[in-house]
């Protein structure tokens, strides 16, 4: 086709479908290596993700090595040698449970299988945004509630839940991004409190790193529960995105009606295998959490400000202004190589979030914080 002189043509182009067509070009989570990228600055210390830089059981590393010559070849698409261990693991039956690419993968799935276009989602104002993500990609409408100060509003959420006809509500247990918890009793008192036709998604990530009593008993009779947990935070193996999700087996078998079966790749099963084997590594790395939170806190507290209770692999400490000058701080530690995250929800937005982390990394966090800080205070 020939274009006039001072005409532009018009090129046909495969239309996205309405729903996509409305949606923003979006990544949840900026990485580290984007940040480094953009501002050219090497990173020092990467302890914004929540990832656990104690690495995985020396076993692990072990088996996938060993399993390394054989990915010529397709994973085992019923992931059935990783099923049998959690369903052991957990005590239930292994059509009651379903491995995938992460808990963030699973969440998209639990959403395609549950959520048509226009139905009412409840979340919490400031909660994990790559469910809201999901949901958006759906089609779902999605309601805030409020924290409670550092906790999820366990009343306001069922409330909301009952007065919006919800079909899904979300629920970090413990929480990110506040490292708060509730205890068992709580959470089990808030999933009788739910309409049965509500599905609670249940998300455990940092059920490991929880002090005794915070995770319900499991109990798969229940028809609205689903929970998820994750090999990505205490076993350290965030790289290769594997997580697990469990309940009755009339919502675990959804999953097979659209799950991709390939997508648990055949080093992450090898992987995953491992770490849930050597449980003298998990208590270890536990361990080792528990004490870098402590330190963190130190760190915190050292500088004038106030680290909150965490029952998770990370600390939020108050800053003690604004949302600005939190960010400010944000900045000036990302100008000096130190990779930190913050809550952005009015309300927590004064806060920001520090990653457990060996003596090594959390050495540059000591040093860096107060020329951050002087920083940020003289720029505010």
């Amino acid at each position: 086709m020939r274009i006039r002189p001072g005409r532009s043509a018009v090129v046909p182009q495969p239309p996205f479908s309405p729903l996509v067509a409305r949606l923003p070009e979006t990544v949840p989570f900026v990485g580290p290596e984007a940040l480094a990228r953009r501002s050219g600055i090497p990173l020092r210390a990467r302890i914004g993700a929540n990832e656990s830089g104690f690495g995985p059981s020396p076993k692990v590393v072990a088996a996938v090595a060993a399993a390394a010559p054989q990915s010529w070849a397709y994973p085992d698409p019923e992931n059935h040698d990783l099923r049998a261990a959690l369903a052991a693991h957990l005590g239930i039956g292994m059509d009651e449970v379903v491995a995938g690419e992460g808990i963030d993968g699973l969440l998209g799935l639990a959403v395609r299988l549950f959520i048509a276009p226009g139905d009412a989602v409840i979340t919490s104002l400031g909660a994990y945004p790559t469910f809201n993500y999901h949901v958006a990609g759906f089609g779902g409408v999605l309601h805030g509630v409020p924290y409670a100060g550092a906790h999820e509003d366990l009343s306001a959420l069922a409330d909301r839940a009952r007065e919006t006809g919800a079909r899904m509500v979300y629920l970090a247990n413990p929480d990110n991004p506040m490292g708060s918890h509730w205890p068992a009793e709580a959470v089990e008192a808030f999933i009788t409190a739910l309409p049965e036709t509500c599905l609670l998604i249940l998300d455990e990530a940092y059920g490991e790193t929880a002090p005794a009593g915070t995770l319900p008993p499991i109990d798969t009779a229940r028809p609205n529960l689903l929970r998820f947990r994750t090999f990505s935070k205490a076993y350290g193996l965030a790289g290769l995105r594997i997580g697990y999700a469990f309940g009755n087996s009339r919502l675990v078998g959804g999953f097979e009606r659209i799950r991709n079966h390939f997508g648990l790749n055949r080093l992450g099963q090898v992987a995953a295998l491992a770490a849930l084997a050597d449980h003298d590594h998990l208590g270890w790395a536990v361990g080792a959490i528990a004490r870098a939170r402590g330190r963190i806190a130190d760190i915190a507290r050292e500088n004038g400000l106030a680290p909150l209770p965490s029952a998770t692999n990370f600390v939020t400490i108050d800053c003690g202004g604004d949302g600005d000058y939190a960010s400010l701080v944000l900045a000036e530690l990302a100008q000096r190589g130190v990779f930190i995250r913050k809550p952005m929800a009015p309300g927590l937005d004064r806060h920001i979030r520090i990653s457990a982390a060996p003596d090594s990394e959390l050495d540059i966090l000591a040093e860096t914080l107060p020329q951050a800080l002087r920083a940020a205070y003289g720029a505010g």
